[in-house]
């Protein structure tokens, strides 16, 4: 009796790259809006915070992955607008992710942020490259224009929906963060936002945010000092 078929591992793929193949850093394409780029750039800062003391991982926006040689030769690659992955080296920082000097590592999260351009490629070419061939655990799709946030998981072979809860949150497993619609100003800009949250629901914050919160914590300190400094008898 033959041995059962195994699952090809796409990573087997994988080859070092020979020196005739310039590996792009740009596409010359802008991101759609402002928002499009703020959106990215939040994401990013609530990750770095948040894993601040880690060291063993990667987060990216907006930038090339580079997945195998003959396709880099073609320029055939994606570029996520918001990626993280695991168990790789903080440093150096990339200007691009190529997966055959990760380890063959690709991310474990993809996040989109769709727009008129962009969301039938989303929804059908990159989700077919993220589920078969980067095997990348959660991908989430957010359209600004409809205000709807979805999430796909993947099970077995293929991407399932991840339920929201009463909320409309996803909750990522492979960030241990929930990711919900959030109102508030980021960077001057008054708007509805993508924003993680930890297990209990409280907002991640950016690093200018918890400066901010720190100053203001010691500001009321020294305030309830001088409250309790002029309540002393004799004074």
């Amino acid at each position: 009796m033959s041995a059962p078929a195994r699952k090809r591992d796409p990573s087997a793929d994988l080859v070092p790259p020979f020196p005739d193949v310039e590996l792009a850093e740009e596409d010359g394409e802008p991101m759609e809006t402002t928002w499009h780029r703020d959106q990215m750039v939040f994401l990013i800062e609530q990750i770095r915070h948040h894993w601040r003391d880690r060291r063993d991982y990667f987060v990216g926006g907006n930038q090339f992955i580079y997945f195998d040689l003959e396709r880099a030769r073609k320029q055939n690659f994606r570029g996520p607008d918001f990626f993280v992955a695991k168990g790789v080296a903080w440093d150096p920082q990339r200007r691009y992710y190529v997966v055959w000097e990760e380890g063959g590592k690709y991310p474990h999260f993809i996040l989109e942020l769709l727009s008129e351009k962009t969301k039938r490629v989303d929804r059908t070419t990159k989700k077919t490259v993220y589920q078969d061939v980067f095997r990348t655990p959660e991908y989430v799709l957010y359209d600004p224009d409809t205000n709807k946030l979805e999430g796909l998981r993947l099970k077995g072979l293929e991407y399932e929906r991840i339920v929201p809860d009463a909320r409309g949150w996803l909750w990522s497993e492979q960030l241990q963060l929930w990711i919900g619609k959030w109102e508030g100003e980021f960077q001057g800009c008054q708007a509805t936002w993508i924003r993680f949250h930890d297990a209990d629901g409280n907002p991640i914050a950016t690093f200018a945010e918890a400066e901010r919160q720190r100053a203001e914590a010691a500001e009321a300190e020294i305030a309830r000092l001088k409250r309790a400094g002029k309540r002393k008898p004799g004074r």
